[in-house]
């Protein structure tokens, strides 16, 4: 018992001490852009994301200085990703409106109904979802234990049942989305979509810096994309960051 104790005691310590040099270097990074150092600063915020560290703050930070060293891909990468920890954050949004809008050649963009759906982050859409299920099981017993009850709670009932489902479905089409439909974010100035999973391969189409596509499939080191016009390619890996779904 005590050599569990004691092992969790050393989690715990090795846990602070981690979260400890995280914010000294986090507050390091932030220095050096405050400073105009955007590269370094970049480099800097990308160690951070590296050791697994994520926040909303640290992504949109690292996306700032992405876009001030002008990597356009890295910062929409990274704000994407800080949207989907803070979905509805005003500047997140605004400054990935911006840098997408910095963008040349074909891209993709979120539909109406993507953008509605990813208003709650998947945590928030699972809460909300049990919340509403847990509530409308309460009523049901409630009208099943008090039968005098029954008539009044049944407009409730109903409502808490629809509104369970509907949240339910939007929740299974959130996962859906994020599980599934990754996007490939460009991140060298320009690269040639091939026809196949080599270097030798046709040319298909040309993105740019920033271009946002549909990841189709992955092959060794490959990764096929899909633009808004519909023709499919593939990347080096080496080239893109991928971003999961909304």
């Amino acid at each position: 018992m005590k050599t569990i104790f004691a092992a969790l005691l050393g989690w715990l310590l090795v846990g602070k001490l981690m979260a400890g040099d995280v914010a000294t270097d986090f507050t390091a990074a932030n220095k050096l852009y405050a400073e105009g150092k955007f590269a370094a600063a970049a480099t800097a915020y990308e160690a951070l994301l590296a050791t697994g560290a994520a926040s909303p703050a640290l992504l949109f930070n690292a996306g700032n200085a992405e876009f001030k060293s002008g990597h356009l891909g890295k910062a929409i990468a990274a704000y994407r990703q800080a949207t989907q920890l803070a979905p509805r954050d005003p500047e997140i949004r605004a400054n990935l409106a911006f840098v997408r809008n910095q963008v040349q050649g074909a891209t993709l963009r979120e539909t109406r109904w993507q953008n509605w759906v990813s208003t709650l982050t998947l945590n928030e859409g699972t809460l909300l979802t049990a919340v509403l299920f847990w509530v409308t099981l309460g009523l049901l017993a409630a009208r099943q234990l008090r039968p005098l009850w029954r008539v009044k709670l049944t407009g409730a009932t109903r409502i808490l049942v629809a509104l369970t489902i509907f949240s339910a479905t939007v929740l299974g089409l959130q996962a859906a989305n994020h599980f599934s439909q990754a996007t490939a974010v460009v991140t060298t100035a320009e690269t040639s979509a091939r026809s196949g999973p080599f270097d030798e391969a046709q040319n298909v189409f040309t993105a740019r810096d920033g271009a946002e596509l549909s990841v189709v499939d992955r092959h060794e080191g490959w990764v096929q994309v899909a633009n808004n016009t519909g023709k499919t390619g593939w990347l080096s890996a080496k080239q893109v960051a991928i971003v999961p779904g909304a």
